[in-house]
């Protein structure tokens, strides 16, 4: 789940919770859903800020020997 996806769950949980759109679906409650596609969506965003931090932060060092003959 990266950032975008996070964006689209969180606008969609918004929309749902403001009113805007509303839904008839027997036995679900429109802002109820709202409110779980909001958090759902702000933790994406977070779960996908920490990931892409620690692949930033990682560290490859590489050592090269050459033992070849020198010319």
């Amino acid at each position: 789940m990266g950032i975008g996806l996070g964006i689209v769950l969180l606008v969609a949980g918004l929309i749902l919770v403001l009113g805007v759109i509303e839904f008839d679906i027997a036995g679900v409650d429109d802002a109820t859903l709202g409110w779980i596609l909001l958090v759902v969506g702000v933790l994406a965003i977070i779960l996908a800020l920490i990931v892409n931090q620690q692949r930033r932060s990682r560290v490859v060092e590489e050592r090269r020997y050459d033992d070849g003959p020198r010319y």
